[in-house]
């Protein structure tokens, strides 16, 4: 990986949080003002429910029709494009780190020994079956039941769970699963609540009465995806705990991940609709992350770390490159008391930071572009006063590094 790539990667991600902070926000806005509605003091034709917010010193009145004005306004404002940048970034993101990085970041073979572009095949076709599938499954008789429909959708999640962490790395799995999620929740926007939206526009604009079975369907799928939110932002925010994604019940913490987002969501949307405060989901969350917990503690006390890294043909590259042993013994000298299965600096573990082992040849090979970037052109590793290595030291991962690539 070069500079210039590493800084592509930051700038992508820094964009696809941006994004993803503008969707989130205007998604979690809507649904509690929607949900908040009450009906209005003075009844206006076609106005389904009002509301009064204060902020930035000023009051605003919102009014919801119950299915257009009679008339299309001349400023109407569009919320898309948040839903769109942010799939789009962390698509982008996607191929930056998990395709072109695929023999260190996608493919595990101590999960399933496959070649990268088988791994990346499957990536990509099981982002477009998952749209599908929920798709047919939402507009078949059995998406009329709302409850069926989500539990349904539930089970669909965690069989995708639990292929994913049997095909690909723990990191990229979990990551994996939230792309699923997230790809469903913008295809949503994209090809069912904007275009229903327009259906409505077009009507307004012929003069014909729009009929309210486009606004149904359009909350229908606003409704999931807010419930989706916060297990999709668990999923991207995985990548940097491994007590969550190299658990070997990763796929279950996964499953129980969703269930938390929809206990949390339950108080919420309870509150913003009813003003009654639902404590008992709290409780519930509680001891859904304590499960979490357990299952993610567990494992750990009784894996088998003795197992040599099983190198991809790019790790077999930088161990076969001139100074891999010396940069080895630069590494196991300076990085191995935290980056070990048993961490020996206090406050580190009960596993090695970001599931990152750098106590033997097989693992420092397999991680050569993290040291590189981490150790080699940055200062970032090691922290603080565990700090031991020489600027002579890294001149040799840089060397050793760049005559592998």
């Amino acid at each position: 990986m070069t500079l210039i790539e590493a800084w592509a990667e930051f700038a992508v991600r820094w964009l696809h949080v941006i994004t993803g902070i503008a969707w989130i926000g205007s998604s979690f806005y809507f649904i509690a003002l929607d949900l908040g509605l009450r009906t209005p003091l003075e009844p206006k034709e076609g106005v389904k429910g009002e509301e009064w917010q204060v902020h930035g010193g000023g009051f605003y009145h919102i009014q919801k029709y119950l299915v257009a004005p009679a008339r299309m306004p001349e400023d109407l404002i569009w919320f898309k494009w948040e839903s769109y940048a942010t799939w789009l970034s962390g698509f982008a993101l996607m191929v930056l780190v998990y395709y072109m990085g695929a023999e260190i970041f996608l493919i595990d073979p101590n999960v399933l020994d496959i070649p990268v572009w088988a791994g990346i095949l499957i990536s990509l076709g099981s982002l477009a079956f998952g749209w599908i599938a929920y798709d047919r499954i939402c507009k078949s008789k059995f998406g009329d039941d709302h409850t069926k429909l989500m539990i349904g959708l539930y089970v669909i999640l965690v069989v995708i769970a639990f292929f994913y962490t049997h095909v690909f790395s723990g990191r990229a799995a979990l990551l994996h699963l939230g792309a699923f999620t997230a790809t469903i929740m913008s295809a949503n926007v994209f090809f069912i609540i904007m275009p229903n939206q327009r259906i409505v526009v077009a009507d307004l604009k012929a003069g014909r009465t729009p009929d309210p079975k486009y606004g149904i369907i359009a909350k229908q799928r606003s409704t999931h995806n807010n419930y989706l939110t916060l297990p999709v932002l668990f999923m991207m925010l995985s990548t940097h705990y491994p007590l969550a994604f190299a658990s070997q019940w990763n796929w279950l913490i996964a499953a129980l991940v969703f269930l938390m987002g929809v206990t949390i969501r339950h108080f919420f949307n309870t509150m913003h609709a009813t003003k009654t405060l639902l404590w008992w989901t709290w409780g519930l969350t509680l001891l859904l992350f304590l499960a979490i917990m357990g299952l993610s503690l567990g494992p750990i006390q009784n894996m088998d770390w003795e197992d040599e890294a099983k190198l991809t043909p790019a790790a077999e590259r930088f161990a076969a490159a001139p100074g891999f042993d010396e940069v080895a013994e630069v590494v196991v000298n300076s990085c191995s008391m935290c980056h070990a299965p048993e961490p020996g600096v206090p406050g580190i573990g009960p596993a090695a930071p970001k599931g990152v082992r750098l106590d033997n040849p097989g693992w420092i090979a397999t991680h050569a572009r993290d040291i590189y970037l981490q150790a080699g052109v940055t200062n970032a590793m090691p922290p603080g006063a565990y700090n031991y290595m020489t600027d002579e030291d890294r001149a040799l991962i840089v060397a050793w590094y760049r005559a592998a690539e």
